[in-house]
């Protein structure tokens, strides 16, 4: 089935609006599982013109933002979180190992908080992942990898938990 950006944002909408709850997060991520199949949509929103970080869509009533992501080589992010939003990460191409962590100390007096490894995981083309609020996360690429992502808000700008490892 051929997607388009327009109808993938209609119907993002349409369930986040009936279900702005994890349920509905859920229902979007198994939609998204489903666009990063269709190819055409892919090479259309993915291309190499792309940057790491691109809004293709922001949602004028819900807030929520669909992202494009193209990066070219390997890069690991510290944990963290996407403070009281939320976020799905859906693997276009190429291979990101995830990270869960629990959290063992709050940030507190402008220190980060501590965090704990809990599991490792890949996000193999044609995933999709939802990250609540307050979900502790950290991506490492070993090489290119193309993402479709949403953030519940966009997140440029807003703050964020930010963690070390214990």
């Amino acid at each position: 089935m051929t997607h388009t950006l327009e109808d993938f944002a209609a119907a993002a909408h349409r369930i986040l609006a009936a279900e702005p709850n994890p349920q509905g997060r859920e229902k979007v991520c198994a939609l998204l599982r489903e666009v990063l199949t269709d190819k055409a949509f892919v090479a259309k929103h993915l291309g190499d013109d792309v940057p790491e970080r691109k809004i293709i869509y922001e949602d004028p009533q819900l807030g929520f933002c669909i992202l494009a992501h193209v990066n070219h080589g390997a890069k690991e992010s510290q944990p963290h979180d996407h403070g009281k939003y939320w976020a799905i990460y859906g693997q276009a191409e190429g291979e990101t190992v995830m990270s869960d962590w629990q959290l063992v100390e709050p940030a507190k007096d402008g220190k980060p908080g501590k965090v704990r490894h809990v599991r490792a995981y890949p996000l193999k083309p044609g995933m999709a992942k939802l990250y609540n609020e307050g979900d502790i996360h950290s991506p490492r690429r070993d090489g290119p990898t193309r993402l479709i992502r949403l953030e519940g808000r966009n997140m440029e700008g807003q703050p964020r938990g930010t963690f070390e490892r214990v």
